[in-house]
């Protein structure tokens, strides 16, 4: 109030009016937002000065609004987070045409601030140009070498996955919160791939690492922008340190959360449940699983499937930029523009999924039962910034997973029916169970 009482002063008439202007100005300017033409910007809602369409997004669950922008304006449109313009992608065709058949053009990485400010350029997912190609196939050659896809790395999951299968026997049947113990055994995965060895989960420089990881996570939903110059080298110290704890954040809290979400969802379609507990007996019996049994596990495989469609773990998916101006869908979009494809618009499009917000794992299985791909299936995102963990990510919830279930019958906490059991995802950069329990009980 005392700012309005200061413009409605005489000496501030001259200011008002000047900024009376400067808002028409900009309003009738801004205009062009909402336009759709040949060679025209995309189109999007009007923004207002300095706080862009900031005012009209939900800022804890962005996500959701812009799927329902993309409703209004088209699967290529723009908005502005404060005075920062980004264009949107929407929509299984749109995003795959972008990110494979423009690669080149879409293919820059826009690094969050709060990133950039940690990572300053460095590493393999924030980084750009010669820097990001160079460490990029140093990574993937070096993850290869120490056993990534092959039977050591299998050997190491499922001497994990006992571990986990001790921590949840000791509750006895108990109510617990899955969520340490799950993000320390898969931690772990990554640790004795990168480090040569796992810890123990009460190992306090190990669980401070975990929890650290997990804390910057769920900041990272801020949705501030800042632009990157960096071109160090990429084999410098700093940029190999970083590297390793790209790996440590992509290699834990994804995969953790995926598989929570896979025992939740257990829990409440104890119907589904039963299914899986079935295939995985007839198949499997009492043996350990292995990664070749995922062919004879169609069901379960579905089941895996569906729970990372349906958890879409990371909605956004990470800022792209475009590397040189590019007409894409008829549209002008210039060089250094930021670009979200909207991995949930994929994850749930409508015209490619039957149950798009459903928990239906018939998506992933034909009429005589067996498992089936779908294009639409992009929770590692596509093209040439896909995640380099997709192969030991999809090993590990397999794994995991399926080793769970063998020994576990998964329910609500006494007192707490399945439809209770609270399927909102915690607010964050990546979408984690809210805080819940369960109870495992032991079946070998």
């Amino acid at each position: 109030m005392r700012i309005l009482d200061l413009f409605l002063q005489s000496s501030s008439v001259p200011l008002l009016g000047a900024l009376v202007v400067l808002l028409l100005v900009y309003f009738v300017s801004s205009t062009r937002f909402s336009s759709q033409g040949e060679g025209k910007e995309p189109p999007g809602p009007r923004p207002i000065p300095v706080l862009g369409n900031l005012l009209q997004l939900d800022l804890k669950r962005p996500y959701i609004t812009l799927l329902k922008l993309s409703k209004k304006y088209g699967s290529v449109f723009t908005v502005y987070l404060g005075p920062q313009k980004v264009v949107v992608l929407a929509g299984y065709k749109t995003v795959k045409e972008a990110l494979m058949n423009c690669a080149d053009e879409f293919g820059e990485r826009h690094p969050l601030a709060i990133s950039h400010e940690e990572n300053q350029g460095y590493g393999v997912i924030w980084s750009n140009g010669d820097s990001w190609r160079d460490m990029r196939r140093f990574t993937l050659t070096n993850l290869r070498d120490f056993g990534m896809g092959r039977k050591a790395c299998e050997d190491k999951i499922i001497e994990e996955c006992g571990y986990l299968v001790e921590v949840f026997k000791n509750f006895k049947g108990e109510p617990f919160d899955t969520t340490q113990s799950v993000n320390y055994s898969v931690s772990n995965i990554i640790c004795s791939i990168v480090y040569g060895s796992r810890f123990e989960y009460n190992d306090p420089k190990f669980t401070s690492m975990v929890d650290k990881t997990n804390r910057r996570v769920e900041l990272f939903g801020s949705p501030s922008m800042q632009d990157s110059g960096i071109t160090n080298s990429p084999f410098r110290d700093e940029s190999l340190m970083m590297t390793v704890q790209n790996l440590f954040v992509a290699g834990t809290e994804t995969t953790s959360a995926t598989l929570r979400w896979g025992l939740l969802l257990m829990a409440k379609n104890p119907e589904i449940q039963d299914q899986v507990q079935e295939e995985i007996s007839r198949v499997i019996g009492s043996r350990q699983v292995q990664v070749e049994d995922r062919k004879k596990l169609p069901f379960t495989d579905a089941v895996i499937h569906e729970t990372q469609r349906l958890a879409n773990i990371v909605p956004l998916g990470l800022p792209h930029r475009t590397s040189q101006d590019i007409t894409f869908q008829g549209f002008f979009i210039k060089k250094g523009t930021i670009v979200y494809p909207l991995l949930t618009s994929v994850l749930y499009d409508e015209s490619e999924w039957e149950k798009p917000h459903s928990f239906h794992p018939a998506h992933f299985l034909d009429k005589d039962g067996k498992f089936v791909k779908r294009d639409a299936f992009m929770p590692f995102s596509a093209g040439r910034r896909m995640c380099l963990g997709e192969g030991l990510a999809r090993m590990e919830l397999f794994i995991f997973f399926t080793t769970l279930l063998q020994r576990f019958r998964f329910t609500p906490p006494p007192g707490v029916s399945e439809d209770e059991l609270d399927l909102t995802p915690r607010v964050g950069f990546t979408l984690n169970p809210s805080p819940h329990k369960l109870c495992a009980v032991s079946l070998m």
